[in-house]
């Protein structure tokens, strides 16, 4: 049988998993991503979680499929409640929003104190994920940019560790360094200065006072944001 392939979106996220990982795929549905990594001898075992019956039937029925049942763990639970501590080095969370991903990390205290490596796939809320990670002592190692279709995806690889305070705009888009070689940063900031423009052209029509401190907030962001997109330009060669 030919070994599986992955999409863009779950490929960068295997790419950051090192060799002989303890690994553990929270929300793993199909499990997809720990089957790809024990066909190419990444890891020897994985831990597939999640909470519902139903993807966990497809995540084993992925293992059968491809034989590697014996070398997987299939666990019905709600984040990492299943897993315990020492059972994983490496930990993904991919497909969910930020706002998730920051609660089921509040519930396992253990990945921080036994510094795991976390592998964080937000599909919404990035900013409030990136707040939570530094308010809670977590750094982010680095951000990966992945297009899958029209959708650019942020993979990011975090560890526990102090992070320096992010500004308004990096809570949006990340920190970025000169010497940087990514295709998709500039598409990235762009598109995320239209969205925080849009809202904040919205926010000013308001009439709520509740949606004052929301504005002000967006207007941070924007401004932070395009300073971003001056430096990133100002780098480029």
């Amino acid at each position: 049988m030919r070994p599986m392939e992955l999409t863009p979106r779950l490929r960068s996220v295997a790419q950051l998993v090192p060799q002989g990982a303890k690994f553990a795929d929270i929300g793993t549905d199909h499990a997809y991503l720990p089957v790809w990594l024990l066909q190419r001898g990444i890891i020897t075992k994985a831990l597939a979680c999640d909470l519902r019956q139903g993807p966990l039937d497809r995540a084993r029925a992925t293992a059968e499929k491809y034989g590697l049942t014996e070398q997987m763990d299939f666990r019905l639970c709600d984040g990492l409640a299943g897993v315990r501590p020492g059972e994983a080095d490496t930990i993904a969370i991919a497909g969910m929003g930020g706002e998730t991903i920051a609660a089921i990390l509040s519930a396992a205290p253990w990945t921080w104190r036994e510094d795991c490596l976390l592998l964080l796939q937000p599909m919404s809320a990035q900013p409030q994920l990136r707040l939570w990670l530094q308010e809670h002592g977590y750094t982010i190692a680095r951000e990966i940019l992945t297009r899958e279709g029209d959708t650019i995806y942020t993979t990011f690889q975090v560890k526990a560790g102090p992070m320096p305070e992010l500004t308004a705009g990096e809570l949006w888009a990340g920190r970025q360094s000169r010497g940087e070689a990514d295709p998709l940063r500039s598409e990235y900031l762009n598109r995320l200065i239209d969205q925080t423009g849009r809202a904040v052209e919205g926010l000013r029509r308001s009439t709520r006072s509740a949606d004052a401190g929301r504005l002000d907030e967006m207007e941070r962001a924007h401004r932070g944001l395009l300073e971003l997109r001056e430096e990133w330009l100002s780098w480029q060669p």
